[in-house]
């Protein structure tokens, strides 16, 4: 079942207690080489450093007590591992993350400073998966996906909820893909309240199941993907892959020297530290300047990992 709308403002009204509202930014010098107008959505600024504890509170905060009696559960080796942390810790529930060894430790000492219970695996899928297994399997726990999960999509859209209360029909709103999910909660949100305002996902040249996806109108799993948008190296997820065909109008890859310049130019010009991920959308703009030109578009600048 895709979610509506109506969930959106439902998972919104859920966490406004929870999350911060984050500041949308400008650039006139940005807007001057872009030759567009541009807004940033900071999701830096948001609790844990990522969009991620949207989805996450959204989550927990939406499950029935009696099924946050054993906690819950996921795999992830970044900013949702923290953020269904926190969320757990906020509820007063046990989070049990299972993490790969060779998470950085940065990610490490935050889910382990949010109080979750971790467990290290090898770092593959299939090792994150079945050690997640075992976990719930003793534990019981209820299992939080990172981006195919209904309640996390809606979580997610409540970022582009924001973005149209301060920014009135935008041309475009631009996302970055890994997982899906908050492309598939903008593009929900979007084209619920401004239909003809476009829809892209941005997505890395070296990690491009997504766009291969989209063009084919089939699920194609991601291969040895290789960028250094770490956060964006995930499988789409089947649901969101059906959201995505149904709303976003188009995706664009880049190249992962257009992501470090669109790194650089963000702190160069608003001094704002942000994950390669989240430049991958500026990176979009920049080498494709005939798409964007004249352009009143809002991306979201956000220090995310999927």
């Amino acid at each position: 079942m895709i979610p509506e709308i109506t969930d959106i403002r439902k998972a919104a009204a859920r966490i406004e207690r929870y999350i911060h509202h984050t500041p949308v930014l400008t650039s006139r010098t940005i807007d001057l080489i872009a030759g567009a107008g541009i807004y940033f959505k900071c999701e830096n600024f948001q609790k844990v450093g990522a969009f991620k504890f949207r989805g996450a509170c959204n989550a927990v905060f939406n499950f029935d007590d009696d099924i946050l009696s054993n906690g819950v559960a996921t795999h992830s080796s970044g900013n949702h591992a923290a953020a269904l942390a926190l969320a757990a810790r906020v509820k007063g529930v046990d989070a049990f993350i299972v993490m790969p060894e060779n998470a950085p430790e940065i990610k490490k000492k935050a889910v382990a400073g949010y109080g979750a219970k971790i467990t290290f695996c090898k770092p593959t899928l299939e090792a994150r998966e079945s050690m997640l297994a075992g976990v719930v399997e003793e534990t019981s726990a209820a299992v939080v996906h990172p981006y195919n999960n209904f309640d996390v999509i809606c979580g997610q859209g409540t970022c582009a909820l924001e973005i149209l209360e301060e920014i009135d029909k935008p041309d475009i709103v631009m996302a970055p893909v890994g997982g899906g999910g908050l492309i598939s909660g903008t593009a929900i949100t979007v084209k619920s309240l401004s239909p003809a305002t476009k829809v892209y996902g941005a997505e890395p040249a070296g990690a491009d199941d997504a766009y291969r996806s989209f063009k084919s109108g089939k699920l194609i799993p991601s291969v040895d993907p290789v960028t250094i948008a770490d956060g964006l190296l995930t499988s789409l997820g089947d649901l969101n892959f059906g959201i995505i065909t149904k709303y976003v109008d188009d995706i664009f890859t880049v190249s992962e020297e257009k992501i470090v310049e669109a790194m650089r130019m963000v702190w160069e010009r608003m001094k704002i530290i942000i994950e390669p991920s989240s430049a991958v959308p500026m990176a979009a703009v920049l080498e494709n300047p005939e798409v964007f030109k004249d352009k009143n578009h809002s991306r979201f600048s956000s220090s995310i990992c999927n």
